[in-house]
């Protein structure tokens, strides 16, 4: 299933863009509740699932969390995304 973005999602990527050393692929077309966007930052990479902020995770995007075994976010604000790229908690 294709998976339709959150309407915040084009402006947390524009404003990611502008951090010096931040790069963003957006992986939101990928769909089968893979994350929006894999974000590289002082080589090390981050899944960030954009919602807006009342948003929820589906079922299957639990489920893809869940058995995923590396790090993945949800990210509602740019700010959320910045404090995780930090080394700050989701």
């Amino acid at each position: 299933m294709r998976h339709r973005a959150d309407n915040n999602q084009s402006n947390i990527v524009r404003l990611l863009r502008t951090i010096p050393g931040v790069s963003v692929q957006v992986l939101s077309q990928v769909g089968d509740d893979c994350p929006d966007l894999l974000v590289g930052h002082n080589h090390k990479n981050f899944l960030f699932e954009i919602k807006r902020p009342k948003g929820q995770l589906t079922t299957g995007q639990k489920e893809w969390h869940g058995k995923w075994r590396g790090q993945v976010a949800v990210v509602k604000f740019l700010d959320d995304a910045i404090r995780i790229i930090n080394g700050g908690k989701q």
